[in-house]
């Protein structure tokens, strides 16, 4: 029986090969350190503002340094690893996270908090420009947005062991001691990559190069080299600062002010934080799958737009099972689109280039979208929750606008 274009692209997990599945399995694992890393601090906030005496603007600023250090160490290790290969990167820098991980358990003031999620930052840097190119390689000619959506949900699981370990560690022994657990994925991640190597395409891409005696450009050069393509990018990091200052905005403080008005237990937050990324999660899966079947401007314009909806929500919540139903839809458009960024990249930057174009894109949008908390601590410092909505609203709806503008993303002859 002679097989459709549709039975080619499907993707079965008894079909994969070994280095497919070691792919899938590092990435996954590093997903889940980079979910770990990022949500640990943001879930104790409210610790670390109490033990500390700092303002909630200042306890912001602590994501702002992280992104900070994950803008330099993309760009740094996303050159590298075009450069000498991703496996080899993706390696080296969980030591990077181990340190400055450990490190914040002898934390004893908000600068050294600063200085040390920087260096964690600059370290997860490489876990998702890597990641995402890894399986873009290694399933070349696939649709992949179910595919990278499923590596990013099982990352989710750093968020909640992260949301886990603070209910139970917390309350007892403090945050600092909290950031130990840090640790965990890291071992784990390092244990699951003993094995993994290059994609062919990046090989021959490499031997190419070797065989032309060309004179290889920097690839941020390439990301950048004629207008239409540096428009593409910035166009791109600007989306992602969208969504990932969404992310960590509603992360930090939405839960902690819905339960705050509805007079609810503080020992219930881990609850809102666990139901928010299993919405995340379900929201992943079938947007992946709606960019496999639609493409990209329907699937970002969709979410997009129930994502400014959405975030309202929580304002008709009147008691915990409510809240909890709501943050679930909530998690589900907010972050249900992070999956596809990778998606795109990968397909729209040449191999020499491309784990550079996904950490420019990641890193300039994590850089940028880490004031979101800080802006938010101000809103409700000096204003009311009504314009923290309002905020995200219109960040979300900026987002659909440039979405629309670029003309890559209208083409059918590019295979997403």
């Amino acid at each position: 029986m002679t097989k459709t274009a549709n039975d080619a692209e499907a993707i079965h997990y008894k079909d994969f090969t070994k280095q497919q599945k070691v792919t899938m399995l590092s990435t996954t694992a590093g997903f889940s350190l980079e979910h770990m890393d990022h949500s640990l601090i943001p879930i104790a906030t409210t610790a670390i503002v109490t033990s500390l005496g700092v303002s909630q603007a200042a306890a912001g600023l602590i994501t702002t340094f992280a992104m900070t250090g994950t803008l330099l160490g993309g760009l740094f290790f996303g050159m590298l690893a075009d450069k000498i290969g991703r496996a080899r990167i993706f390696n080296w820098t969980i030591f990077v996270v181990a340190f400055a991980t450990a490190a914040l358990y002898f934390a004893d003031n908000i600068y050294e908090i600063y200085f040390l999620k920087f260096v964690a930052g600059f370290g997860t840097a490489a876990e998702y420009g890597a990641g995402v190119t890894l399986i873009a390689e290694s399933f070349a000619g696939k649709k992949i947005g179910r595919l990278t959506s499923l590596a990013h949900i099982g990352g989710q699981t750093g968020t909640i062991l992260a949301a886990i370990a603070s209910a139970v560690i917390l309350p007892k022994y403090g945050w600092n001691a909290l950031c130990l657990f840090g640790l965990l994925p890291i071992a784990f991640a390092f244990f699951v990559r003993r094995n993994l190597q290059d994609s062919a395409e990046f090989e021959e891409a490499r031997r190419q190069q070797e065989l032309e005696k060309k004179k290889q450009r920097l690839p941020i050069v390439e990301v950048f080299k004629t207008p239409a393509l540096a428009y593409q990018t910035i166009a791109l990091v600007l989306m992602m600062m969208v969504q990932i200052g969404g992310y960590y905005g509603i992360l930090t403080w939405l839960p902690k002010t819905m339960q705050a008005q509805l007079g609810l237990p503080v020992c219930k937050s881990t609850l809102w934080t666990v139901a928010m990324v299993i919405g995340m999660s379900l929201g992943m899966y079938f947007f992946g799958s709606f960019l496999d079947k639609f493409g990209p401007r329907k699937a970002f314009g969709f979410f997009l737009s129930f994502s400014a909806i959405a975030l309202y929500l929580p304002t008709f919540a009147n008691n915990a099972a409510t809240l909890l139903i709501i943050m679930l839809i909530v998690g589900f458009f907010s972050n249900g689109m992070y999956a596809g960024f990778g998606v795109i990249v990968s397909r729209l930057y040449p191999a020499e280039a491309r784990v550079t174009a996904n950490s420019v894109v990641s890193s300039g949008g994590k850089f940028l979208g880490g004031f979101f908390p800080a802006i938010v601590g101000v809103l409700m410092d000096k204003f009311s929750f009504t314009y923290v909505l309002l905020f995200f609203t219109l960040s979300y709806l900026f987002s659909l606008a440039v979405m629309m503008t670029i003309p890559a993303l209208r083409r059918r002859n590019v295979e997403f």
